[in-house]
């Protein structure tokens, strides 16, 4: 019987691209454990395997070898059916560039997700909608466009679709690639928030350090391989440096 509070559990991944003739292996037999409620920070240089792990982990690429379960759901040999409905259901992606539907309100953008799952009542996906943008603190902000907001507020309305659904996983791929050092601290503020007090299962992928060190444990991989996987002893607290920033002089 799988253990409820495993989210993850990533056994001998493999992955291996062809590049003409010549076979390219981005992942050499990775293995991991990921629990309900953790925060992790993947790190790695270009090249490193942490893209291809992201990908297999948001159900976009198949392993070439190994087994990937996901809230107890083998997914490595799902159909690309089933692969799209797990996808809408179980993960919450949040990308660097936003992704946001630029002629869409806030509210529109995030209740985008639901069209595609059983929520038959217009009713219940505009007050879902509406519940996670007050999530990310953004209530007032429901029918502005991306242009009317600030990078920092457009990430956060990609929070709030990412949660809309309720998944079992959030997957961030560099959130804070983007934003300057104030937006990137208050979405890591908002990561800590939901991972505390929600108990958000929450995986950001990204090459910036003080990011990392927001996050409770890191995995760090490097030619195909996971160099090291260990809690983060000098964890930054985002709410701390948004202080230090602001008594900075301007």
């Amino acid at each position: 019987m799988a253990d409820p509070e495993i989210v993850i559990e990533a056994h001998d991944l493999r992955r291996v691209y062809l590049a003409g003739e010549v076979e390219v292996q981005a992942l050499r037999g990775v293995s991991f454990t990921i629990r309900r409620g953790e925060l992790v920070a993947i790190v790695g240089p270009s090249g490193s395997g942490k893209s291809t792990a992201m990908n297999i982990l948001g159900c976009l690429d198949p392993p070439s070898g190994g087994t990937y379960h996901l809230d107890g759901v083998e997914v490595s040999k799902l159909s690309k059916i089933e692969l799209a409905g797990i996808r809408n259901s179980k993960i919450g992606f949040v990308f660097q560039g936003f992704n946001l539907l630029p002629r869409t309100s806030a509210l529109e953008n995030v209740e985008l997700p639901l069209l595609y799952g059983d929520y038959p009542s217009s009713e219940q996906r505009l007050q879902l909608a509406t519940q996670s943008l007050e999530k990310v603190m953004l209530g007032q902000r429901l029918h502005h466009l991306p242009t009317q907001l600030s990078g920092g507020e457009q990430q956060r309305v990609a929070i709030a679709r990412a949660l809309v659904t309720r998944p079992a996983l959030v997957l961030a791929d560099e959130p804070t690639g983007n934003l300057d050092t104030r937006s990137s601290m208050e979405i890591m503020k908002l990561f800590q928030e939901l991972n505390e007090t929600q108990q958000l299962t929450i995986i950001v992928v990204t090459h910036e350090p003080d990011i990392a060190r927001c996050c409770r444990r890191i995995i760090a991989f490097r030619d195909g391989r996971i160099e090291r996987d260990e809690p983060v002893l000098d964890r930054l607290r985002a709410s701390q440096e948004l202080l230090k920033l602001a008594a900075q002089p301007a």
